[in-house]
């Protein structure tokens, strides 16, 4: 019996971090997807400043807002598992993770290090050349470790803002995926 209030009040302190992580970050469902000019450091365009929405325009797709001073290994988790998953199931998804930075050439050379240590198949890494706030239009908030938003026929499908997030969080973003054609 005195065990029950002990068990209460644990619950209690716990139970707000639970709440707390995930937050609103990206633009809501149903907006039209804005330009996002970045520097691609892996995958198919990589070294070459691009627009990935203009050039995937109309499929489904998936942005990927890392902010750099917050990735940490459950966030590379989620990507590595995330890219196995797109790579079995929805190779037509095209991916990019687009880091967020004040030092974009650090974080160049950074991404070319992770590439090497998490050897994604479908995913490009980029940077964001402007502001750490992200780019205009996007709506990503800096509260949030990372922002996933999915996209089909230029428009948001679904967003999620991770404070905290592991390979467990998958599942849910596949699920959002907007259907094969």
């Amino acid at each position: 019996m005195t065990r029950l209030p002990t068990i209460l009040v644990a619950a209690c302190l716990f139970l707000p971090t639970a709440l707390h992580a995930q937050t609103s970050s990206g633009p809501s469902t149903g907006s039209k997807i804005e330009p996002l000019k970045v520097f691609a450091v892996t995958g198919d365009n990589a070294g070459a400043e691009l627009d990935f929405a203009t050039k995937h325009a109309g499929k489904p797709a998936a942005f990927l807002f890392v902010q750099a001073d917050k990735f940490d290994r459950p966030i590379g988790r989620f990507l590595k598992v995330l890219d196995q998953e797109l790579s079995k199931d929805r190779s037509d998804v095209p991916v990019i993770a687009v880091w967020l930075t004040d030092d974009v050439e650090k974080s160049k050379e950074y991404l070319t290090r992770a590439q090497s240590s998490i050897n994604l198949h479908h995913i490009a890494l980029a940077v964001y050349p402007g502001d750490k706030n992200g780019p205009q239009g996007w709506a990503i908030n800096t509260g949030a470790h990372l922002t996933v938003i999915l996209a089909s026929e230029n428009r948001v499908t679904s967003t999620f803002g991770f404070r905290s997030v592991n390979d467990l969080d998958v599942p849910n973003v596949l699920a959002k995926l907007p259907p094969k054609k």
